[in-house]
C-alpha cells in the first residue's frame, strides 16, 4: 500500500487520483514462446505493466510481441519474466538466474515505475538500472531501456531527474530507448484502468506499437 498517491502514473501534465496501490503483487509471467525452442531470447524484465495485471494473457502486449514476430518471419522467443510490483532492486535481483536460463539476445528493460511509486532515491534508481544493463551487456544482450515517467505532484525536480534518468543512461550505454513506455495510453481515456495504473486491454496494442518501433532495427 502506498499513501498518498495521486495523479495518473508516468502523466507529466495531466493528473487524477489513484487507488492507493504499487504495480502489483504477482509471480512472474509464464514465458509465452514454445517449449524447447533454440530460437533467440527476447527477455522482459519487467513489472505489472508487462506481466499483465488485469489483462488475460493472450492479450498482453508481451503475448501479442511474439505473434508479431512470428507473423513477421523473425525466428525469437519471447520470455516473459515480469514480476507485478517489482522494482530496479528486485529486478537486480532476479537478473543473473534469468540470464543463465534464458541466455537472451535482446534484454527488454521496463522497471522502475514502482521506485518512483514508492518516492525510493533516485541514485538507487540509477544505480539499479545501470547495474541491470552492465551485467545484461556481460553476456552480449542488446538493451532496449523503457523510458518511465513521474506526475508533477512528486515535484517537478523529482518528475525531471527521473525521467533524465533513463535518458542519460540510454547514451552512457548505447541502449535502444523506448522514451515513454506509456506514450498514447496514460492521459487516454478507457486506456487506463480503475485504479489508474495499470493499463486496459484495449491499450496494449498502443504499448505493443511503442515497443515495436524501437525493437524492430535490432532484430
Amino acid at each position: 500500500m502506498i499513501p498518498r498517491v495521486i495523479g495518473v502514473l508516468f502523466v507529466v501534465a495531466v493528473c487524477s487520483p489513484w487507488s492507493h496501490v504499487v504495480l502489483g503483487a504477482q509471480q512472474p509471467a509464464a514465458a509465452r514462446a514454445p517449449s524447447g525452442s533454440q530460437a533467440p531470447v527476447i527477455l522482459v524484465l519487467g513489472d505489472s505493466l508487462s506481466s499483465g495485471h488485469g489483462v488475460p494473457n493472450a492479450q498482453t502486449w508481451v503475448a501479442m510481441l511474439q505473434q508479431r514476430l512470428s507473423k513477421s518471419g523473425y525466428p525469437y522467443r519471447v520470455v516473459n519474466a515480469s514480476v507485478s510490483g517489482d522494482t530496479t532492486a528486485g529486478g537486480l535481483v532476479r537478473l543473473k538466474s534469468a540470464l543463465q536460463r534464458h541466455q537472451p539476445s535482446i534484454l527488454l528493460l521496463e522497471l522502475g515505475g514502482n521506485d518512483g511509486l514508492r518516492a525510493l532515491s533516485l541514485a538507487a534508481l540509477r544505480s539499479n538500472l545501470a547495474a541491470i544493463i552492465e551485467i545484461a551487456r556481460e553476456g552480449n544482450a542488446k538493451i532496449v531501456l523503457a523510458g518511465m515517467r513521474m506526475p508533477p505532484n512528486y515535484g517537478a525536480a523529482y518528475a525531471t531527474e527521473f525521467a533524465r534518468i533513463y535518458t542519460e543512461l540510454a547514451d552512457q550505454y548505447q541502449a535502444t530507448l523506448i522514451p515513454f513506455f506509456l506514450e498514447g495510453v496514460a492521459t487516454v481515456p478507457n486506456m487506463m484502468q480503475r485504479d489508474g495504473i495499470h493499463p486496459t486491454a484495449e491499450a496494449q496494442p498502443v504499448i505493443l506499437e511503442n515497443v515495436w518501433r524501437h525493437i524492430q532495427p535490432l532484430l
